[in-house]
């Protein structure tokens, strides 16, 4: 096993930097002793680097788990451009993909295997992982796994269950937003065998945070984005706010466009793309948009609408400004907005009887037997169920979410991500069709080598895969697929990211649904005080925006940043205070008697030289003195 003191060669060999950032050494000597360590970091802080480290620097495979598809596929690419190898496994890859994935770090040829967590339910998956040399389990939104975040995910829960398969090895949990009680829960869901949380300041000195209530948000936001014009992300609640904004971004000569969760998996992936290049600088996004974007020079995070809490506020808003250079993030409101906040509580958490009915409602529109469906998913079109049923959106979602936590259903995307083509034509046929294009081609042979079973049936498939293996951009392979069946060459279903409904209970009768105090009242008691928290920031958030934030989340410190609207405005104040003062000083002292400017100021120095004669000008500008002669001042 290599020595800690290997760190620092690790870090220049690989990433060609002398000393790590503040707070990385200490993470990775931590987990190098042997400890189970959290890590609070903020976004942009380098937290992937400390178990990527941490793992090199011993021998064996990191297994890194992580919600973030499309962060882990960024993170494998980077590694594997390196020279370290690196390969992800999630719901979706084609099944010989995944078999490699294993088998290599069975035989000790990979250094890090990324997981999604609901891969991890499969009692033959963690087989396999039991049989590999595994050095570290890091585990990345770390807050995920904590009933009392903001954002928890029941398929986290499983990263206990693999902890146990290698109880001397450390775990090292990472997240950029938790507050005293979720570090504590995130430790004990995760098995810690002794308290370990080094935490970074969340400070971020580059991010002014502003806050203005404006009647016109809109106007406001335009007026904003015209005049940085810069790289930008607008949050909103709703997709069809996130449209409509877009468009009308458009027609004031703005490059927008909008980003959800109801585009394809192709759609989001172009836009997101060309967000990324700055070739359409603004995103208008609801918060489907954001976690593992790595997008270092966004000027701008702009909230049309609250978000519902600190954390989700605090983990937005730091998407801005991560190279280091000044940016903002504003937050735009009006009274008719925080009337809306307040109402969110009774939609976000309808009564019980609500509840059942929703989940009455599911099973009827599965058409699922009470007594059946155990262990079965369905593909659920939320916007057709609420309409069929006559729900309110929102509501119908919160009761879905709740139901998931009371452990009778999971809501997940991750079913069917995947995509499937086979060959319509036969190897003959095909000998005798005459590609459209060089990609095309290109794709053809890329398909018959790597999919040996494609000319009998539909086989699962890999855009990103297609798109790293002939170098060119996903959506390019996306539009010449979809080419390629038009001329029904190949039979091509792409893979949808549509919601599905897993049933961990066989239906039962609504009477025997019960909703338990941790799915539901303390729940509801936390996020009532969480959107209370986000009320108080946004009209008062005193003394300082950036201060208030620390405070939330466990970190008292006393000097406030300088660059609020909170910190500006003071110094406004203060300033228009110092004017008026030294004004006063100047009227008093000439009223007295003419003199010359430079005994005026020596016998005002209190005030500061340059204080004095700005007041001096001002009033002679004011017409309120003047020179009695080419040198003294006297009053009018």
């Amino acid at each position: 096993m290599k020595q800690s003191a290997d760190i620092h060669e690790i870090l220049q060999k690989y990433w060609g930097y002398e000393t790590f950032r503040s707070l990385q050494e200490e993470i990775i000597l931590s987990v190098l002793g042997g400890k189970d360590t959290l890590a609070l970091m903020p976004t942009g802080g380098g937290k992937s680097v400390t178990y990527q480290v941490s793992a090199i620097a011993r021998e064996g495979i990191c297994i890194v788990v992580t919600p973030l598809i499309a962060l882990m596929k960024d993170q494998v690419e980077d590694l594997k451009k390196r020279g370290i190898p690196a390969e992800a496994v999630y719901t979706g890859l084609p099944h010989d993909q995944v078999d490699s994935a294993l088998n290599k770090g069975i035989c000790s040829k990979l250094k890090f295997l990324y997981l999604s967590p609901e891969r991890l339910a499969s009692e033959r998956f963690r087989a396999r992982l039991k049989q590999m040399p595994v050095n570290l389990i890091a585990v990345d939104e770390a807050h995920c796994i904590s009933q009392w975040g903001y954002d928890f995910r029941p398929s986290y829960l499983q990263i206990a269950e693999i902890r146990s398969c290698f109880p001397e090895v450390p775990v090292l949990a990472l997240t950029a937003t938790a507050t005293p009680s979720v570090a504590e829960d995130i430790q004990r869901q995760l098995g810690f065998r002794e308290h370990c949380v080094l935490a970074k300041s969340f400070r971020r000195e580059n991010i002014a945070y502003v806050v203005r209530e404006v009647e016109d948000k809109t106007g406001e936001l335009v007026h904003i984005l015209s005049s940085l014009s810069a790289s930008a992300i607008v949050y909103v609640r709703k997709r069809e706010t996130a449209e409509q904004l877009s468009r009308l971004l458009e027609q004031k000569g703005l490059k927008a466009n909008f980003y959800h969760a109801g585009l394809t998996a192709q759609q989001r992936s172009a836009r997101q793309e060309a967000w990324k290049s700055g070739e359409v600088p603004v995103m208008v996004a609801t918060n489907a948009f954001g976690m593992g974007i790595d997008k270092a020079d966004v000027r701008i995070v702009a909230h049309f609408d609250i978000p519902d809490s600190p954390e989700a506020y605090f983990q937005e808003a730091g998407r801005a400004g991560r190279d280091g250079e000044k940016a903002y993030a504003v937050l735009l409101y009006n009274q008719g907005a925080l009337t809306g906040l307040k109402t969110r509580l009774t939609k976000s958490f309808p009564d019980k009887k609500s509840i059942r009915r929703v989940y009455e409602a599911l099973g009827n529109y599965f058409q699922i037997a009470e007594g059946s469906g155990q262990g079965y998913a369905f593909e659920f079109d939320p916007d057709r169920f609420v309409r069929d049923f006559g729900f309110d959106y929102l509501q119908a979602l919160s009761a879905i979410d709740i139901l998931q936590m009371a452990g009778y259903i999971e809501c997940t995307t991750e079913i069917n991500s995947y995509s499937r083509i086979g060959f319509t034509l036969s190897r003959e046929q095909l000998d005798h069709c005459e590609p459209d294009s060089e990609l095309s081609e290109q794709l053809l042979v890329l398909l018959m080598r790597t999919y040996p079973g494609i000319f009998s049936g539909t086989v699962r498939v890999s855009e990103k895969y297609l798109a790293d293996e002939t170098g060119r951009a996903r959506h390019e392979v996306y539009e010449t697929l979809l080419a390629l069946a038009r001329r029904k060459v190949i039979a091509y279903v792409p893979g949808n990211d549509r919601p599905y409904i897993l049933y961990h209970q066989p239906r039962l009768p609504v009477s025997y649904i019960t909703i338990g105090k941790e799915a539901y009242e303390e729940r509801k008691k936390l996020y009532a005080g969480r959107l209370k928290e986000m009320i108080r920031y946004v009209r008062e958030g005193t003394p300082c925006r950036q201060l208030f934030l620390m405070r939330y989340f466990g970190q008292p410190e006393k000097e406030p940043c300088g660059i609020c609207d909170l910190c500006l405005a003071r110094k406004k104040e203060t300033g228009r205070n110092e004017r008026q003062e030294a004004e006063a000083a100047v009227r008093c002292a000439l009223s007295e008697k003419p003199e010359e400017v430079q005994a005026l100021v020596r016998r005002l120095e209190t005030f500061g030289r340059e204080e004095v004669v700005r007041a001096v000008r001002r009033l002679l500008d004011e017409g309120i003195l003047y020179y009695s002669d080419d040198t003294f001042l006297t009053m009018k």
